[in-house]
């Protein structure tokens, strides 16, 4: 099998750089359109057959050195019993939100094997076929992050009510943030448990925190994440959208490897968490597979140099891949990720 991404993971140097793709299995492969097609999303995540086959899509059409479960960050609080949808051109919807007490009694732990048995099946699946391939990534959204979806009821660009309650109502804000904590602990173990060989905790809206509401909103129960996933003994990567501004606290989470977005170059990051003994993963802007083959060359090499300043480094996007970018340029990124760094 193909283990650079665990062995960089892990802190050891390799040839060629490991990557892979946060959305690498999406709406912008022919091959997932397809499928897409007879089945909304949901269904997609829900039918392990069918999140297996697009999980396993881009590790053939592309190259890459992992696979990523393909499902929802979302999916464990339906199993907590919100009410979840995905309504065209304004994505998740969560009716009602949670604002009070009344709210947070409709939500309950789960049991995984019981509540989400379709994502443990589709790591079953999945490890049965990368079994002589590349390592098969699960995932989670980190407490505040899916805090912030089910209190404003969806996405926003303002965070006003999950900032209200945990400056107003800070009680009230705990007792959602240990809830979600204990179901991602219970969700990311019945994953590793059933084949998972690294986990990622996406905090996708966390950057929007200042370095004092971050160490108390949102590191305190990433930690606890981590701290209670280390026995387990695979890999864990963090990943804190826009949050350059919180690195140094980012590495003080337990997790093995931090991920960047494009904001920040590498070298800047790696000063910014204090030295380079630090397993980074990033962080190509997803906008950059728009240019000419010769112009992104010259980025991927940048980064690759910048990588090896730290521990050890692991290629990836600072965000998804986007729609729009053709497969084919993300194909000739990978093999001159490979090339480059062999």
């Amino acid at each position: 099998m193909n283990d650079i991404f665990l062995k960089a993971c892990r802190g050891e140097r390799t040839s060629p750089v490991p990557v892979w793709f946060m959305r690498q299995a999406g709406r912008y492969l022919p091959e997932y359109q397809e499928i897409r097609g007879k089945s909304d999303f949901l269904t997609m995540c829900k039918t392990p057959e069918l999140a297996a086959e697009v999980t396993l899509q881009p590790v053939e059409l592309l190259g890459v050195d992992a696979a990523i479960l393909f499902s929802d960050i979302l999916i464990p609080l339906e199993a907590m019993g919100a009410n979840l949808a995905f309504e065209e051109g304004r994505g998740p919807v969560l009716q009602p939100p949670v604002r009070g007490e009344d709210d947070i009694n409709r939500l309950h732990h789960i049991e995984p094997e019981r509540d989400v048995p379709f994502v443990l099946e589709t790591i079953k699946i999945l490890r049965r076929e990368l079994a002589d391939k590349v390592p098969l990534i699960g995932f989670a959204g980190a407490p505040f992050t899916l805090a912030s979806y089910l209190i404003e009821g969806g996405g926003t660009k303002s965070f006003v009510n999950i900032k209200r309650m945990f400056f107003a109502n800070p009680v009230l804000f705990r007792r959602v943030m240990d809830l979600i904590t204990d179901v991602t602990i219970s969700y990311l173990s019945a994953q590793i448990r059933a084949g998972a060989q690294a986990i990622q905790l996406f905090d996708t809206w966390a950057g929007v925190l200042t370095r004092h509401d971050f160490r108390d909103a949102a590191l305190v129960y990433a930690r606890r994440i981590f701290n209670e996933l280390r026995p387990l003994g695979v890999p864990m990567v963090y990943f804190v959208f826009d949050g350059g501004h919180l690195l140094d606290l980012v590495r003080l989470s337990g997790a093995d490897v931090i991920g960047l977005d494009w904001r920040t170059d590498i070298d800047t990051a790696l000063f910014l968490m204090g030295d380079g003994n630090v397993v980074v993963q990033g962080n190509l802007d997803p906008c950059m597979l728009f240019l000419s083959e010769e112009r992104l060359r010259d980025r991927i090499a940048e980064i690759l140099f910048q990588g090896t300043m730290a521990k050890s480094h692991i290629f990836n996007l600072g965000h998804g891949i986007l729609p729009e970018i053709p497969p084919e340029k993300v194909k000739l990124a990978v093999e001159i990720i490979h090339e480059l760094s062999a």
